[in-house]
């Protein structure tokens, strides 16, 4: 496997030694100086430092444990897109509205995140003590290495907590009086600008590539422009732009956190940022990848399914080595009864109809067009590219990305190997069924399948795509649209996405261009929801829109897992979530909140 450094054992106890096992977030130093002497007089163990600096990105594929000290996130099935079959999982939890300040994932990314802002700031402090084996320059770089990672920690904090502590450069003594550790936090424009412009700074001494694939994974320019733009989209979005539902929160002091003053031009210049970046890196250093098939001409299918397949292809700006993929992978295999362990998974994270329905058919229209041609009863009679016959209507005609994201009742199992070819049944009683499988099936009557591989579950062979040029095109798209309506690029960057997936693009002779500002905002969310689905945005986006009442709120729907067909194809309710306007921030955790007393609490909370 392809890694940027490797860690030892030691450097991991070093780094729990520089960085304190305090709670209190504020401790800035380690207890040891001679320890961090020794760790600064030499390049190896200055990078092992950096190595758990960087250690602090996030794992997403081990979301059945989120927070960790892997930062593992909550947001697939903590969204409308899946749901955990296991109760233990904590997106299950959240998804009720049952959680507080003092739940320990809330804590987790708070502490976490503030550990890496600060042991950053320290190398950035010290790195230029090592002299006799790192030359200047590779000092400079390792320096916007760390900046640019203390930007990113601040942005992934801001993402849930919103304004946040701003805790500057100064690495504090640990015997400071206390009046010198007693924070406010910074208003939420505050933040983006610092973010911004420490990603801006780093980005100047930062590589466009790196060296070696040695180094694959470590932080490049575009990955450090690639968040400053998406800082400004989240200062742009209608929960930080003249939100008066945070007006309650100010400092002690009085000061307003949240604007509550609309903005416009936040638009623009999140669309200029984005636009800088394309300027520079697009096409060259990044490109939507694409794949033919046998016959040697383009394969839409092949091409969505197979960028999260090919490590390190042109489209990835971030991915983190060393992820859980057989984790991800045995919640996504489904559990196929006397089928081999290759082939046999838990099939436990599920994806929603709401999810299911949101794709579009082939003719590139959502299922409730009336010129969509969507059947909703009855079995094909005939195959067709992508489903045999005898599928159930609703889940036949559908675009290229539908099949590379959702495991339906009569697919058939990617893993192929030796021959063995699976249909994968999801009724009561089918060979991955809730009767069959014990503590291990769907729970909504599908499969999440997106970056499933096509062998063994049981391998951990690939990186975990964080961030990709997609991604970025669409909220290019988003930005652009809000701050230039009409403008040539919003239509330009969404149709790269629709001609990629292999669906007909807006304007085409079957298709109309979204008329309007909200028509084409419209548009654009719904192609998000489908290219992004199950890779931490939906969480994400529903909140900054401020929709989040909407669709996270009230029944969530899958098929009829207690049934044999043909009940098992109604769809029933399986969950009522709960989701209230407290919960568009999580709290700050209440023990730092008791500590600093110049620190306030989210509202509701």
């Amino acid at each position: 496997m392809k890694k940027y450094i490797k860690v030892s054992s030691f450097i991991v106890l070093l780094c729990l030694i520089a960085t304190s096992c305090s709670k209190d977030y504020l401790n800035q130093v380690p207890n040891d100086r001679l320890t961090l002497e020794e760790t600064f007089s030499n390049k190896a163990t200055a990078e092992r430092f950096l190595a758990n600096v960087y250690a602090n990105i996030p794992d997403e594929f081990g979301q059945r444990n989120p927070g960790g000290n892997r930062n593992a996130g909550l947001w697939t099935g903590g969204s409308d897109e899946a749901e955990y079959v296991w109760s233990f999982v904590q997106s299950n939890s959240t998804n009720i509205g049952n959680y507080d300040s003092n739940s320990g994932f809330v804590g987790d990314y708070w502490r976490n995140y503030y550990r890496g802002i600060r042991s950053a700031s320290f190398f950035i402090a010290n790195v230029d003590k090592v002299t006799n084996d790192l030359t200047p320059q590779l000092a400079v770089q390792y320096k916007a290495e760390a900046r640019a990672l203390r930007a990113m920690f601040y942005y992934y904090l801001m993402r849930l907590y919103g304004p946040v502590i701003l805790l500057g450069e100064e690495v504090k003594a640990p015997d400071a009086p206390a009046s010198e550790v007693q924070l406010p936090r910074s208003s939420f424009d505050e933040c983006v600008s610092y973010v911004a412009s420490e990603l801006q700074t780093a980005a100047a001494d930062l590589p466009a590539t790196v060296s070696n694939d040695d180094n694959l994974g470590r932080i490049t320019k575009g990955i450090a422009m690639a968040f400053r733009a998406q800082a400004y989209l989240l200062a742009a979005s209608p929960l930080y732009n003249g939100n008066a539902d945070l007006a309650v929160l100010r400092n002690k002091d009085g000061k307003q956190l949240v604007s509550q003053t609309y903005d416009a031009n936040k638009w623009k210049v999140a669309a200029d940022a984005y636009r800088e970046f394309i300027n520079q890196f697009v096409p060259g250093t990044y490109n939507l990848f694409r794949k033919n098939g046998a016959d040697g001409n383009f394969d839409p299918y092949l091409s969505c399914r197979d960028l999260f397949l090919t490590d390190w292809n042109s489209e990835v700006i971030l991915a983190r080595p060393g992820a859980s993929l057989s984790s991800r992978q045995y919640e996504m295999t489904p559990y196929h009864n006397t089928y081999p362990r290759e082939f046999k998974g838990s099939g436990g994270l599920g994806a929603t109809q709401n999810m299911v329905d949101a794709f579009f058919m082939e003719n590139g229209r959502s299922i409730n067009d009336p010129q969509s041609n969507y059947v909703s009863s009855g079995f094909s009679a005939d195959a067709t590219k992508y489903t045999k016959a005898g599928i159930y209507n609703q889940w036949v005609h559908r675009e290229p990305r539908f099949y590379v994201n959702i495991t339906y009742h009569g697919s058939t199992w990617l893993n192929t190997n030796g021959g063995t070819v699976i249909t994968t049944e999801l009724n009561a009683n089918g060979n991955s069924g809730k009767a069959t499988g014990g503590n291990d099936y769907s729970p909504t009557g599908y499969i999440v399948r997106k970056a499933m591989g096509l062998g063994n579950w049981d391998v951990n062979n690939r990186s975990c795509i964080l961030l990709r040029l997609a991604n970025i095109f669409l909220d290019y798209a988003e930005a652009l649209n809000e701050a230039e309506p009409g403008s040539a690029d919003v239509l330009k960057y969404v149709n790269l996405i629709r001609e990629r997936a292999g669906i007909p693009q807006y304007g085409s002779g079957s298709l109309p261009i979204p008329a309007g500002k909200e028509a084409m905002r419209e548009a654009i969310r719904k192609e998000r929801r489908v290219e992004l689905a199950f890779e931490n945005v939906r969480y994400f986006d529903v909140r900054r829109w401020k929709i989040a009442e909407q669709t996270d709120n009230g029944p969530t729907y899958g098929l009829n897992i207690n049934a044999n067909l043909p009940d098992f194809l109604k769809v029933v309710s399986f969950e009522t979530r709960v989701f209230s306007k407290r919960h568009y921030l999580f709290p700050i955790p209440q023990n730092d909140v008791n500590v600093d007393n110049l620190l306030v609490q989210n509202p509701g909370w």
